[in-house]
């Protein structure tokens, strides 16, 4: 059989009530499904925060281990089913979300390799960001696009701030070595540079300062300058996103049973990225 003709076989019904559940949130099933999931991710990410905390009973750290390993076998299932529910599991595997999916299992079985990696599992916390779907909280979806069509047009003037940041902190912390040298810590240009960009960002670690009367006066100038390195991204960013309009999406929660892709319209009776047909509900 290719696979082009088990693609236009039709799911089976379970196969259909699990894509149902798992990856719409339309139905009171799939909403309660992943309600107790994030639970799950939120439980899991306090055990791996708590288990790093020194001085807590050693009974405590035994049962964080052992809870760790149930959540992580539960993700693991429901990674299995995610991808068993639908017609073409790669676009699922290779999706943002299904890439998120992955790393949230794969920290602990990494530990059993590798020691420490465990703590890696906090970035399961990029799964809340199913939340969105599940409370269908579409005007925030509707700003979440406007905020990347800003961020994009937005992308060439801020590719030019930043180089020129670069020229500055180079030519800045190149003057700096050659000016205070190694009795003030800039002992190399690339020392001089790291210090030109912590005052730039207004940070100011403090760990090098210049003693010189003429370092002291490139130092309050690179402190002025801070303030605008600070505006202008903003404001170019703010500028492209007032200008920036966006249709309401009139989006729900449904997921296209082929591919998996969500952000479906409302009225759609096939899907936006593969063209099948989607579900009635």
């Amino acid at each position: 059989m290719t696979e082009k003709s088990h693609n236009q076989e039709p799911l089976k019904p379970w196969q259909k009530k699990l894509h149902e559940i798992i990856y719409e949130a339309d139905t009171p099933a799939g909403k309660w499904f992943d309600i107790v999931l994030l639970l799950f991710i939120l439980a899991s990410i306090l055990f791996v925060m708590l288990e790093s905390v020194p001085g807590l009973p050693k009974a405590w750290y035994s049962f964080f281990t052992r809870a760790e390993w149930v959540i992580t076998i539960l993700f693991t299932i429901e990674y299995l089913l995610r991808i068993i529910s639908i017609k073409q599991p790669k676009h699922y595997i290779f999706s943002f979300y299904g890439l998120v999916d992955l790393v949230a299992i794969f920290p602990l079985y990494l530990s059993l390799v590798i020691s420490g990696t465990g703590a890696l599992a906090t970035l399961r916390a990029l799964r809340l960001l199913r939340v969105f779907r599940i409370l269908k909280i579409t005007r925030y979806i509707k700003e979440g696009h406007r905020l990347k069509e800003a961020l994009r047009l937005s992308k060439p003037k801020i590719l030019v701030f930043l180089f020129t940041v670069i020229i500055v902190s180079m030519i800045a912390g190149t003057l700096m070595y050659l000016i205070e040298g190694d009795e003030s810590g800039f002992t190399s240009i690339p020392r001089g540079i790291y210090w030109c960009i912590v005052t730039l960002t207004t940070v100011g670690f403090g760990d090098i300062t210049p003693v010189t009367p003429l370092g002291q006066f490139i130092a309050s100038v690179i402190m002025i300058m801070g303030y605008g390195i600070i505006a202008v991204p903003t404001g170019i960013v703010s500028v492209a996103y007032a200008k920036t309009s966006i249709p309401e999406p009139e989006l729900n929660t449904q997921s296209c049973p082929n591919c998996s892709a969500a952000d479906q319209k409302e009225s759609a009776h096939y899907c936006w990225n593969c063209g099948h047909k989607l579900d009635e509900h």
